[in-house]
């Protein structure tokens, strides 16, 4: 696995944070138990870096395709440096796994062309419950802190 070699997390400390950045983070409540921990890792990584807690606003929306649509409304008010959506898919017995990760990626890739700050992607699209565990917390880290760091670094763009 790619994670298993390489994270984000090591190009933190060469980081040049700008500590008046705003994010706008937001969060699906689909999979809660894993959006929860990539949120908050997401949270905890930007106030680590020195970006203050109120510089972190909050966003959630039912699923993981309302993700495009919010980021959407967020770039119209001009209130943030970067966005990160966070989301998580577990496939299951039917095709709507595959509709909404198209579906996200699709949406999400297409704000980022025609945006003037960055939207990254923290979206887990796993085939199971134990793959989302280890990359929201568990032995493969937290992406939701890698999209920290991604964010910050993409400000600098």
């Amino acid at each position: 696995m790619a994670t298993d070699s390489r994270n984000l997390s090591a190009l933190a400390s060469n980081l040049k944070v700008d500590k008046s950045s705003r994010i706008a983070v937001i969060t699906a409540e689909w999979n809660p138990q894993i959006t929860t921990n990539l949120k908050q890792g997401c949270h905890d990584k930007l106030t680590a870096l020195g970006i203050p807690a109120s510089n972190v606003l909050h966003f959630s929306v039912p699923g993981t395709v309302e993700l495009t649509y919010a980021a959407s409304k967020v770039l119209g008010k001009n209130i943030a440096d970067a966005i990160v959506v966070i989301g998580s898919v577990i496939r299951g017995e039917t095709a709507h796994f595959d509709y909404v990760c198209q579906s996200v990626t699709q949406g999400i890739t297409q704000l980022n062309l025609k945006a003037e700050i960055p939207v990254i992607f923290c979206v887990l699209t796993d085939d199971t419950l134990e793959q989302a565990i280890a990359r929201s917390g568990g032995k493969q880290g937290n992406k939701g802190e890698e999209a920290a760091i991604a964010a910050l670094q993409m400000i600098g763009i």
